[in-house]
């Protein structure tokens, strides 16, 4: 099985197929791709390396990202369904790559990123057109 050749994210090496992996997906998904190809443009590399040195700063502590993603985000037209779909396919990469307290704690940092995002641009946990359902 492949799962046993799964580790825990140890090194900045690790971070990078994560983020790669991540990244490869979303902009590989027509709802996500089309709120940030456009805000992106060419600049991937930059932005992954952005992210690599982020997620590397909130899981291996290296201290190579300081500064705040949040106000960078504010501005994009993302929904409840966006949110959704990014932890959906986050989480998904973070499994099928690793297994372990790193890992784990990596779904539970994106989780609370994205709660705390929701909060800040007034989108409700709860779906709003559920009634009945």
């Amino acid at each position: 099985m492949m799962e046993e050749n799964r580790k825990d994210i140890v090194d900045e090496a690790d971070v990078e197929l994560l983020v790669n992996g991540f990244y490869t997906k979303v902009r590989n998904d027509d709802l996500l791709d089309a709120v940030f190809g456009p805000v992106i443009k060419n600049n991937w590399d930059v932005h992954l390396k952005l992210m690599v040195d982020f997620w590397s700063t909130l899981l291996l502590y290296t201290r190579k990202y300081n500064g705040d993603p949040l106000p960078k985000h504010l501005p994009l037209e993302i929904s409840k369904e966006h949110f959704d779909r990014w932890i959906l396919l986050f989480n998904e990469t973070v499994d099928e790559l690793f297994v372990g307290v790193i890992a784990e704690n990596a779904k539970k940092r994106a989780s609370s990123i994205a709660k705390i995002m929701k909060a800040v641009k007034g989108i409700s946990e709860v779906e709003i057109n559920n009634q009945g359902l």
